[in-house]
Order: C-alpha cells, then sequence, then structure tokens
C-alpha cells in the first residue's frame, strides 16, 4: 500500500510505499531530507509527525526516546507510514544547510584508470553517512595538518562507497603515497561536505556539461543524479583531455547517451596522438562549445577542470556567446601543495 506525505511549511508531498521508510521515499522523490547514520543511531532525521501514524522501525531508544514519541517526535530514516502523514521537517536545498562532519574512512579499493589516474572508493564507519550535493567535494586531513581536496564522483543516492578520482601529482606528497605506497585498507580523516560547485535544481533550462580531465569526477555526480531522478532537461557533455588515453571511463557516457535521449556526449582531445586514430572532434574543449552553442543565453554551464579552461570559458562564454554571468557554476582544479577550494594533489 502507497501513502502521501506531506512535509509542513513547503507542502512539498511525495508517495511512499508502506514498507520504505520515510527518507528513502523522500530522496527517491529528489527531496532531501537531513539524515546521518540511516540506522536510527545519530539522531540527525528526527522530525515531527503533525498527523498520522508511523512504524518506528528499528532504532536505539537513546536517540528517539517512549517520551519523544509521545511528543510526536520519529526518526524518519527508520519510520515507515501506517497511514498518510504530514511531518515537520528541515528540508536541505543548499549547499549551507548541510553539516560539515569530520569523519574516519578507509580506503576499500584502488583501481588505476589511466597511468596517472586512479579511482578511489572508500567507506565511512558503518553507523556514519556523509549527505551532500552532487558537485561538492571533501578535504583529506593529513598528519602534518595539510588538506587536500578531491571532488565526489559518486551521487548521493549511490553513498554506499564513495568514489574519487585522483591524478597522480609527481613529488605530491598526498598522490606519491596514493601511487606508490597504498594498497588498500587506509585508514585516513576527511571533512565535507565542501564547496559551492552542485547541481542547481530550480530551474529548466538546458545544461552544458565541461569536463577537462578529472573534473569529469563532480560532473558524473551531477549526471547521474540528474539521470536517476529523471530530470527531463536536455544535457551536453563536452569532456576535454590531451589524448584518448586520458578519457580514463570512455565507455561511461556513451552508456548514459544510449540509454536517456535528452544526454549527449562529445569527446574533444587537444593532442591525439599518431596511435589514437582519432576521428572525433579537437581543439580546446571550450571552443568546441562555442562552435556548437553560438547563443548560450538560454543555457546553465557547469565547467570543472584546470584553471586555465575554466578562465577561458567563463570569459568567452559570456563574451561571444552570451551565456548570463550568473548562470555559468565551475569548480577550478589546482595541482599545488597549498589549501583551497578545488586544490587536487
Amino acid at each position: 500500500m502507497t501513502f502521501q506525505i506531506t512535509i509542513k511549511g513547503s507542502e512539498h508531498s511525495f508517495a511512499c510505499a508502506g514498507d520504505e521508510t520515510v527518507l528513502a521515499a523522500a530522496m527517491r522523490a529528489d527531496l532531501m531530507l537531513p539524515y546521518g547514520c540511516r540506522n536510527g543511531a545519530c539522531g540527525t532525521c528526527k522530525g515531527t509527525l503533525v498527523s498520522g501514524d508511523v512504524d518506528y522501525g528499528p532504532h536505539q531508544t537513546s536517540t528517539l526516546t517512549d517520551d519523544e514519541k509521545l511528543a510526536g517526535f520519529a526518526l524518519f530514516c527508520c519510520a515507515r507510514p501506517r497511514t498518510d502523514l504530514v511531518i515537520e521537517v528541515r528540508e536541505v536545498r543548499r549547499a549551507g544547510d548541510l553539516q560539515i562532519k569530520r569523519l574516519p574512512c578507509r580506503i576499500e579499493s584502488i583501481e588505476k584508470a589511466a597511468p596517472d589516474v586512479a579511482i578511489v572508493r572508500f567507506k565511512l564507519p558503518a553507523n556514519e553517512r556523509l549527505q551532500y550535493l552532487p558537485g561538492q567535494y571533501v578535504d583529506f586531513l593529513l598528519k602534518d595538518g595539510k588538506r587536500r581536496s578531491f571532488s565526489l564522483a559518486t551521487p548521493p543516492h549511490d553513498d554506499k562507497l564513495l568514489e574519487l578520482h585522483i591524478r597522480h601529482v609527481p613529488g605530491g606528497l598526498f598522490t606519491d603515497a596514493l601511487f606508490t605506497q597504498y594498497k588498500g585498507r587506509e585508514i585516513l580523516r576527511l571533512e565535507g561536505p565542501l564547496g559551492s560547485f552542485y547541481l542547481r535544481e530550480d530551474t529548466d533550462k538546458p545544461i552544458v556539461f565541461v569536463a577537462g580531465g578529472t573534473g569529469f569526477a563532480p560532473i558524473k555526480a551531477m549526471i547521474e543524479h540528474a539521470l536517476h531522478h529523471d530530470l527531463p532537461r536536455e544535457m551536453v557533455l563536452y569532456w576535454g583531455a590531451r589524448a584518448q588515453a586520458d578519457l580514463y571511463l570512455p565507455d561511461l557516457p556513451g552508456t548514459w547517451q544510449s540509454a536517456h535521449r535528452n544526454f549527449t556526449f562529445i569527446p574533444v582531445l587537444s593532442e591525439p596522438r599518431p596511435e589514437d586514430a582519432w576521428q572525433g572532434r579537437t581543439g580546446l574543449v571550450h571552443e568546441a562549445v562555442m562552435a556548437d552553442f553560438p547563443d548560450l543565453s538560454g543555457y546553465v554551464v557547469y565547467a570543472c577542470g584546470a584553471p586555465a579552461m575554466i578562465d577561458a570559458a567563463r570569459r568567452d562564454f559570456g563574451a561571444r556567446c552570451g551565456l548570463p554571468a550568473d548562470q555559468f557554476y565551475a569548480d577550478s582544479f589546482t595541482y599545488a601543495a597549498v589549501t583551497e577550494p578545488g586544490v587536487q594533489e
């Protein structure tokens, strides 16, 4: 049986089956409620039942006491509806609404997707989750007090293992160890989610994504989020790289394109090698966008990659293609031993 859940204040409503939790149904409806552990231990998802009845589900009694139940509280990561519900709970609609956490994590796997790119998957403690928006990043907190920032490549709904795409910076304090010493199972500490580069869903404008190198990582999270929630907006991804080997997940965007009529993938190589026998687009990736979209006035652009690419795209998309400045969102990756958003060493 399916019940209707209404969030008081916003008046957002969504359907929830009797055998699923309120939180799971809200996430399926692309409504973000606060959560942490997802197993009734942390209390982050606690809210009020304005009307209706629930099965409270398994949870720690110290997190939701009998007195709190009598007062109308429930843990929405555990509660399953028995009737239609009206609930009162804070909705997460912006990056600033999210709780920034410091958590331990364990590397589960390191996959060399290219000679200088590793896909790293890591896991949080069993009673913890990281709530984030697609496109945000985390900082690894190193023993010497330094930080290294990496964008999350997994969308929020697929957070059992979190994924990073990390390029090797020779001589880099963190990436040298990752590529030459780490075997998996290492314990690290992270802080996140961080950053204002995330997918905005308060518009129906078509989207142009521009990725350079491992700038594909946060854009992958955005696209998989949009496709998972069946956002109907037209989406075009331009992924620029030097040579064919640098497109380190070459088949993935093609599978998105085959499965979704509103998604198009255009790879662009700036310096293809003879052995690539490349028949596709060449040159600078942002120039390929301008050739295809001389008028960007009705679009929104998300760009991630090296500073030179970001700066050129911001300048030229506005001056030559009419893209409004407030419709250009970017994350600029720098590869240096400094701490700032986007640092990727």
